[in-house]
């Protein structure tokens, strides 16, 4: 038997440490990058195509009620209260939780 060290014990923990450290960080970088995201430009062809408003009150699309806004949307992201937030709908965007879009689906 040899009692020699390949390093291999070594490079198992680094890995297990570090995989840790990335589990751990996750959250904090989906936060990050959710904050950081761009608004939804109402002009580009997706949220054309999808009736997209910041501000919900200029829909002229009949089928908006008056309690449907970004905010309470199952694809909407962030808090109640959160002025922007990113969507589902938009991956990587921002919409505004006073705004809307044909998309609208009630929280559940």
């Amino acid at each position: 038997m040899s009692n020699k060290s390949d390093g291999s014990g070594a490079s198992r923990r680094r890995f297990l440490l570090v995989s840790a450290a990335g589990l751990a960080t996750a959250p904090l970088a989906r936060v990050a990058f959710a904050q950081g995201g761009e608004k939804v430009d109402e002009n580009s062809p997706a949220a054309k195509a999808l009736d997209y408003h910041h501000d919900a009150s200029k829909v002229t699309n009949p089928k908006r009620k008056k309690d449907q806004f970004c905010h309470n949307c199952q694809f909407f992201q962030g808090k109640a209260q959160d002025q922007w937030g990113p969507c589902l709908v938009f991956p990587g965007k921002q919409v505004a939780g006073a705004g809307w879009c044909s998309s609208w689906l009630a929280k559940t």
